[in-house]
């Protein structure tokens, strides 16, 4: 059986370097839902950051372990404590990936969750919050004028 990653794609007219500065400034898409915090840096290839949400509820730490400018950047998360399932730390040893992309006279993004598959705990919730987050955050952040 084949598991399958949570993925989703993202297009935008903007540059590949606009997308890639989007998906770097990690608290201007990641945050603003249920009192979440970012601490940390968020940019350079091994840097480190923690998010954390809802008093508790979702603690995750994240190492950036490859970054290609304008290309690739990949998260890996080195601590999870979801309190909502079981499985506390079903995100540990999970990656996060953005992959960029020039497509036409577009830019494509696509964004997997390494070991986020139908088969997780987490999946009926995370799958859909990394839905809102990514089309609803990112992508207008990309789309702005600023970041």
């Amino acid at each position: 059986m084949t598991t399958k990653d949570f993925t989703l794609s993202l297009l935008t007219d903007q540059s590949p370097e606009k997308v890639f500065q989007s998906v770097n400034n990690v608290r201007k898409w990641w945050s603003g839902y249920y009192s979440e915090e970012i601490i940390g840096d968020t940019e350079k290839l091994n840097d480190e950051f923690s998010f954390s949400a809802g008093d508790g509820v979702h603690f995750t730490r994240h190492k950036l372990v490859e970054v290609i400018p304008n290309k690739k950047v990949v998260w890996l998360t080195t601590e999870s404590k979801l309190n909502f399932i079981q499985k506390q730390d079903e995100w540990t040893g999970s990656k996060v990936i953005f992959e960029i992309s020039q497509i036409g006279n577009k830019t494509g993004l696509v964004f997997t969750h390494v070991g986020l598959s139908p088969e997780a705990e987490c999946y009926e919730a995370c799958a859909p919050t990394w839905t809102q987050y990514l089309q609803d955050k990112l992508l207008p952040l990309i789309n702005s004028d600023n970041n």
